[in-house]
């Protein structure tokens, strides 16, 4: 019988068990595997690259170390054997063979040849997965002996991410081998790692520490694959590992905005949609003690209002310098948004995605920024239709204050920043691309589309600071939304004062303000001078 299009003839079909090493949703979505056999892969979302017969394993096509690691990773190759299991054609099978004792034959670890990352220890774990997926139908020696190695490595405590989204993956590759070759030292030292690396990782409100919200999606997942990898060994999920990964959901949800995108915070896309089974929390809005305030008027409607305040711990991981920085959502649209996730590429502009001038944040003039500064809420007032909050840190060698109001239903944010020691403070505000400048003068700022405003007012013990400045590309007028993207947006630096009210008044151009020394009134809103 010949094979015609999708028909395969029984000699070339296998009767092919499924195993819960090929099976597991650790595979990417691409590339798929006929994408692998026909010699093309797509890695990090970068156009294809000829892999050809013989593949050169020291291929680096654009020059991007996500695109070199993912390479190395071989999860491609692992969807070829995915695709033996499930459609039983021999060919597939034999292809990821080839690949993979072609990459151990070129790539030993420590040999003058191979690149140094190819053993780092993320490719590490995740490499694990393709070879114990190959290893369920393939018995040769040369894999085991790699295996072997890569356990060797995974053991090594000098190499092990502790408290780190590595770390688990790490765990997770580790714990797969020793059950794999029923090697129990290796499964008990996975474990007892886990857990200690877990209770760093997600604290016990459920926050992740890494410092962007968006790996803790990932994170949750990786938890869930090594909860059901120790009941598929036998072996007992540890309390706390449970109880502090149901934790995550919650914080997941908060974190993501009515849009249903997470918001940007750290290393963080916004494209990330976390496709995660969560329930709806009981708060509207949350308080977590890593560093973060998430507040909404309302679950399950687009258009409710949404923010977030950064404060904590100092920059770690995959952190940025965006203490006492706010984004801002309403009316079903981004208004204030951070400086984005552009890659990991050691470039002047991922470093300066990093810096305090790539978010919503108040500067001291004339002081030299601290890196790594810890901040502190210092103080929370709560009500339904309107929540207030006070930050305070030393990064600028003197202590710079924050204090951010939001009110609901009558959509509105008031932001008061002052420094001590009579300093003077002044700020940035980075607005969704989509709006462009409209108008300025007198300490009003107005920008917006067709259908959409936005103004942005600024006080100064009650007397309107005008002279502000408005950058569309330039030094400042930058966002990064997607991976590898740049794009210009409008950025409105403040003069310098010693205190400035910033309030910001979704879907209008022209808000009508009132002031003294104790309160505001902006459209028939009002609120304390002192926002609490």
């Amino acid at each position: 019988m010949l094979a015609l299009g999708g028909l395969v003839s029984p000699a070339q079909a296998d009767k092919v068990a499924r195993t819960e090493e090929c099976q597991g949703d650790w595979l990417p979505a691409t590339p798929t595997a006929s994408d692998v056999m026909d010699g093309e892969i797509s890695l990090v979302g970068l156009p294809p690259y000829k892999l050809g017969k013989k593949i050169n394993w020291g291929a680096s096509p654009y020059d991007n170390r996500s695109w070199e690691f993912v390479f190395q990773s071989l999860r491609w190759m692992g969807a070829l054997v995915v695709e033996y299991e499930n459609s039983g054609e021999r060919r597939y099978l034999d292809r990821a063979t080839e690949i993979a004792k072609d990459w151990v034959a070129n790539n030993k670890h420590g040999a003058r040849t191979t690149k140094p990352y190819v053993w780092q220890d993320h490719p590490v774990s995740l490499r694990t997965q393709p070879l114990l997926c190959l290893s369920k139908h393939v018995n040769e020696s040369w894999l085991k002996e790699s295996l072997a190695e890569h356990a060797k490595l995974l053991s090594d405590p000098r190499l092990y991410k502790k408290g780190h989204n590595h770390g688990i993956d790490q765990d997770i590759a580790l714990m797969g081998i020793g059950c794999r070759y029923g090697r129990k030292n290796w499964t008990d030292l996975a474990v007892k790692r886990l857990t200690e690396t877990v209770k760093l990782d997600v604290d016990s409100q459920g926050a992740l520490m890494e410092q962007a919200p968006r790996y803790a999606v990932y994170v949750n997942s990786r938890l869930r694959v090594a909860m059901a990898n120790l009941k598929a060994c036998d072996r007992k999920v540890p309390a706390e590992i449970a109880k502090r990964t149901d934790a995550l959901n919650d914080f997941v949800a908060h974190a993501t905005m009515p849009n249903g995108y997470m918001v940007p915070l750290g290393d963080g896309s916004a494209e990330t949609e976390p496709k995660m089974d969560v329930k709806t929390p009981k708060q509207k809005v949350r308080t977590y003690r890593a560093g973060y305030v998430f507040g909404r008027t309302a679950w399950d409607d687009r258009n409710s209002a949404y923010y977030s305040l950064r404060y904590g711990p100092g920059m770690k991981f995959h952190g940025h310098e965006d203490h006492l920085g706010v984004t801002y959502y309403a009316k079903g649209r981004d208004i204030l948004v951070d400086g984005g996730f552009h890659s990991y590429e050691k470039s002047a502009y991922r470093y300066w995605t990093l810096s305090p001038e790539a978010h919503n944040v108040p500067t001291v003039v004339g002081a030299r920024f601290k890196p790594r500064t810890a901040s502190k809420l210092t103080a929370t007032k709560y009500g339904d239709d309107r929540q207030s909050f006070k930050l305070t840190d030393q990064a600028y060698g003197v202590s710079r204050t924050r204090s951010v109001l939001v009110n609901h239903g009558d959509d509105l944010m008031a932001v008061l920043d002052t420094a001590s020691g009579g300093k003077k403070i002044q700020n940035v505000w980075r607005f969704d691309p989509s709006l462009k400048l409209i108008s300025k003068s007198g300490g009003k700022v107005v920008l917006g589309d067709d259908k959409f405003k936005v103004t942005l007012l600024q006080l100064s013990s009650c007397d309107p600071v005008g002279g502000q400045r408005v950058e569309r590309g330039g030094k400042l007028g930058w966002v990064s939304p997607t991976y590898l993207s740049k794009k210009q947006t409008n950025v409105v630096i403040s003069p310098s004062a010693k205190s400035l009210l910033t309030v910001i008044v979704p879907n209008t151009d022209s808000p009508k303000v009132s002031c003294s020394a104790s309160k505001v009134t902006v459209d028939g809103i009002t609120f304390p001078a002192d926002l609490f």
